[in-house]
């Protein structure tokens, strides 16, 4: 069996009982207008409940599926209507788009398939692997026997999440006329098993995400990535379930990962009770809604999980203004033909904050608003003009904490000057910039300035959104770059933060490095890291080993 494409060559709708009834699909090329007018007539038959197939029915399908030699399918929901008839070839059906048969708040679709097997063969792996893709109540194969009557019947459902990993259970082959099962009272303790193993999930207010990286560059890298992308997904308030990675030779244009690993991603998604998908890399508006179409899921990438993380964190009209600006930019190419799958945005991780619209507004509303949030920021920039202009007269000197996010920046500020700027053990938990009054002793002062934390491969719309408010690092006489010694992927921080100080031509600014968290280093590292990187060495939440950076401070700001 396959899902997928499909040939539909005939198409054929009536009504019976008060029930639509839908398409005939696959290819019945070939086939006797005696054969095709049996097959129509399978729409008008209807099932009890709680019969996995009636006898009748069986035989009546075996038969025409042992004369035409082909596989026939039927797609029956739990009131036993039959909507789809596929007439496949001697190895396999296609099975037909099943998205009206919307999963919702349910764990399993509400149509099962059942179909013939020629040779009497038992469910194959694609048999299996659609089951859990689409979410089946029941798949189901009833071999032809060698007189065209029914043989055996082959079954299997799906199962809860098990530490086995397995997604299905087989049950044991039986003669067809010997099946005695209540479909009915069967369905119901399927979705008793799977929605005791998901209590406690609440789709509707907790994100739950399965992330994702399909990445050429070395392993090292993409992995180190991916764990930053389950730190934003933690800052974001996301449960991360399952991880699915992938290096290919060549990237997917529609799927960015290949098509095996979006089964795979599908399974993890559904079995876990996911509702997410995060990339680690930038998607196209064609593959969000390609993705979003196949898994029925909604798909972001590190970009919009970033912007929502700023929007929710945003206070200042500053920020607000830029965040929303950056979203808009971010949003615009995306309302080209997306209709279905940007809608899945509205609300939840990605679509929120103080930048949230209607995602069906027209593109001429969004660039008017674009030019007047720019014309808004221009006017924002001109007050930090005025600001700067009068603490030129009073010839403060000016030190500005960077750093990469949750390096502990806002902390060393509270430490420094006694103040209480807001800290959280998450990235970019500080957005606005804080600027409080540093006094060293002969009466000397700075002013010592908090900046949003850098990231690595900070989203362009957003890095040039916050360029006016990075812009006043150019007034800075010194910059203190606090890097989390203690984090493993330091050294590429490091880089990181380099980086965006070039992109800001503030690279001619003196810096002073200072090795932040060293309490949860062991000591004689710590002395051979400062050694190496010419770095001073602090814990930001234990004061006493502030007096070598204050000393360092005041030479390098009076002396230089």
């Amino acid at each position: 069996m396959r899902w997928g494409s499909y040939t539909l060559t005939l198409e054929y709708t009536a009504r019976q009982g008060g029930f639509r009834i839908s398409n005939l699909y696959g290819n019945t090329i070939g086939l006797k207008a005696d054969q095709l007018r049996r097959l129509k007539n399978i729409y008008r038959r209807r099932i009890p409940p709680d019969e996995v197939l009636s006898g009748e029915l069986a035989r009546y399908v075996t038969s025409l599926s042992s004369e035409i030699h082909r596989q026939i399918g039927l797609i029956i929901d739990r009131q036993g209507v039959i909507h789809h008839v596929i007439v496949g070839d001697q190895k396999e059906i296609v099975i037909p788009d099943l998205s009206d048969f919307g999963l919702g708040k349910r764990r399993l679709r509400g149509v099962r398939c059942i179909h013939t097997h020629l040779k009497d063969e038992p469910l194959n792996q694609d048999d299996l692997t659609d089951l859990a893709l689409l979410r089946l109540d029941l798949m189901a194969a009833v071999g032809v026997g060698d007189n065209g009557l029914p043989a055996h019947i082959h079954m299997a459902h799906l199962v809860p999440p098990n530490p086995e990993g397995k997604s299905y259970k087989l049950l044991e082959k039986v003669p067809f006329h010997q099946l005695n099962l209540n479909l009915s009272d069967f369905l119901h303790q399927i979705d008793e098993e799977i929605a005791f193993s998901h209590k406690g999930i609440d789709i509707e207010k907790g994100d739950r995400a399965v992330i994702v990286s399909a990445s050429q560059k070395g392993r090292a890298e993409q992995e180190d990535s991916l764990e930053e992308l389950r730190e934003l997904a933690r800052t974001a308030g996301v449960t991360i379930l399952d991880a699915v990675i992938q290096r290919p030779k060549m990237i997917h244009p529609k799927y960015l990962v290949g098509e095996g690993k979006i089964r795979e991603l599908i399974i993890k998604s559904l079995q876990g009770g996911a509702n997410l998908i995060i990339f680690d890399q930038d998607l196209s508006p064609t593959q969000v809604k390609s993705i979003g179409e196949i898994t029925e899921l909604r798909v972001i990438d590190r970009t919009q999980l970033i912007l929502d993380i700023f929007a929710r964190r945003a206070h200042s009209r500053d920020g607000k203004v830029e965040v929303e600006l950056a979203q808009l930019k971010y949003l615009l190419p995306r309302l080209v033909g997306t209709g279905k799958a940007l809608s899945r945005l509205a609300g939840g991780i990605g679509g929120r904050g103080p930048g949230e619209m209607k995602l069906e507004v027209d593109r001429r509303r969004i660039r008017d608003r674009i030019t007047h949030l720019e014309r808004e920021l221009e006017h924002l920039s001109m007050a930090r003009r005025q600001r700067k202009e009068r603490r030129v007269e009073t010839h403060i000197p000016i030190v500005s904490i960077v750093g990469y996010t949750n390096a502990g920046k806002s902390t060393l500020l509270n430490a420094l000057t006694k103040s209480s700027v807001r800290t959280e053990d998450l990235l970019f938990a500080t957005l606005d910039t804080a600027s409080r009054r540093l006094r060293f002793p002969r009466e000397r002062e700075v002013i010592v300035t908090d900046t949003v934390g850098f990231i690595r491969e900070l989203p362009e719309d957003l890095f040039g959104a916050f360029r006016a408010t990075l812009d006043e690092l150019r007034d800075a006489h010194l910059l203190i770059h606090v890097v989390d010694i203690s984090n493993p992927r330091f050294e590429q921080q490091m880089t990181a933060v380099d980086k965006i100080i070039r992109e800001l031509a503030i690279e001619h600014i003196p810096t002073l490095l200072v090795f932040n968290k060293i309490d949860q280093v062991d000591p004689e590292e710590v002395k051979a890291l400062c050694r190496r990187f010419e770095a001073i060495a602090i814990s930001a939440i234990h004061p006493e080993s502030l007096m070598s950076l204050l000393a360092v401070m005041e030479e390098r700001i009076w002396n230089e």
